[in-house]
């Protein structure tokens, strides 16, 4: 068996929170102990300069209380006015609770076509980028308030492991109900056994999974291997573990009883296979020698360098690079659409806003959108 990771070892953490562990499932209100005893856990986090960004359900849970909704299933419509009115309890009270730690929280929330649309994707990716640059800490809620039964994530798991994956983290925490994967379900078996290392998912595994243990949380044991699956793909280890008790993160770096899902690439590596071999090319951008050059040596590609540009492509897109003679040097994420790229080739940076009317990225491709042939 594999030794379980070290927390310590990890930079950039995604901790998933869900509506049954923050909010008290009689009163429908937060868990206030529980959460700044979770709060210290994430400070402690931020204490070491690792980035921390968290998942957290619970607007819906908050606002069919102040909204006097009954227990059980809601209306579509239901909950998202639910949502709506929770939204403003659970982000103030996130504030609060990181404001006490001299932590700036940023609300972000998300839909699901913005981890699946590439500009819409490309914009959040930025916006968290930016947020933890300045050493804030991104909460981020699923945006029950438009989102649809037909188009939206079900359960916090996967946003968490979407969001992983968009945010480059190399490790995503699932505070749960349970302490981990079983070999079975341990309430129908009490010879189950507690996994603590994943290497690699696979029918056996994805046939442990369960059902859903709380009205509280559309999530389970399966959701949470569906998570598992896209947060290793995407380069994160991924870890279940009991959110119920107090200070549960710190019990994850005391290696208490929890399941880890380990990946076999960094969120980088997954993040330039996608890039080269999972997405089809809407143009091409072509370099003179110095821009090749620099691409070389680690750097981002500018407008200065870029001698034309070529195909109908959109921002986000997937453009191939060619060199002076016409060799593929790579492929990357474009950082704008193909006639504001034409405007702006062979322009220094500083003066794309003149060109525009606008301010624009001073990259045409950054290079952590870039993958370039042998990396």
């Amino acid at each position: 068996m594999k030794k379980t990771p070290s927390l310590s070892k990890f930079r950039r953490i995604v901790v998933k929170v869900g509506s049954s562990l923050l909010v008290d499932q009689t009163a429908g209100v937060i868990k206030r102990d529980w959460l700044n005893a979770l709060a210290d856990d994430l400070a402690d986090l931020h204490r070491r300069e690792a980035d921390v960004l968290v998942v957290s359900s619970g607007s819906i849970a908050l606002g069919r209380t102040v909204l006097k909704l009954p227990r059980g299933p809601l209306k579509l419509e239901d909950s998202q006015a639910a949502a709506a009115v929770g939204q403003i309890a659970l982000a103030r009270t996130w504030a609060e609770v990181l404001g006490d730690r001299q932590i700036t929280a940023g609300q972000i929330l998300v839909t699901f076509t913005d981890t699946e649309e590439r500009r819409r994707y490309l914009n959040a990716r930025e916006t968290i980028g930016r947020l933890l640059d300045m050493r804030a800490v991104p909460v981020i809620n699923e945006n029950d308030t438009v989102a649809t039964n037909e188009i939206r994530y079900g359960d916090n798991d996967r946003l968490g492991a979407r969001v992983a994956t968009m945010a480059s983290a190399d490790l995503l925490i699932l505070l749960s109900d349970i302490d981990g994967l079983y070999t079975a379900p341990p309430h129908l078996d009490p010879e189950a056994k507690l996994l603590p290392v994943v290497q690699r998912i696979t029918p056996e595994i994805e046939a442990m999974a369960g059902g859903a243990a709380s009205e509280f949380s559309r999530g389970g044991m399966f959701t949470k291997i569906e998570a598992a699956k896209i947060a290793t793909t995407g380069g994160a280890h991924m870890v279940i573990a009991d959110g119920r008790v107090m200070n549960p993160i710190r019990r994850i770096a005391d290696r208490k009883p929890c399941t880890w899902f380990l990946s076999p690439s960094t969120p980088m590596t997954a993040r330039k296979k996608w890039i080269a071999g999972s997405l089809e090319p809407r143009g091409t951008v072509h370099l003179d020698e110095g821009a090749a050059k620099a691409l070389t040596q680690g750097k981002s590609l500018l407008p200065a360098g870029v001698t034309r540009v070529e195909g109908l492509f959109a921002r986000g897109d997937c453009v191939i690079i060619r060199d002076q003679r016409g060799a593929e040097l790579g492929r990357g994420l474009i950082g704008y659409d193909a006639d504001q790229a034409a405007q702006i080739v062979g322009r220094n940076s500083r003066d794309i806003e003149s060109v525009l009317g606008a301010p624009g990225r001073a990259e045409m491709i950054h290079r952590d959108d870039m993958a370039l042939a042998g990396e």
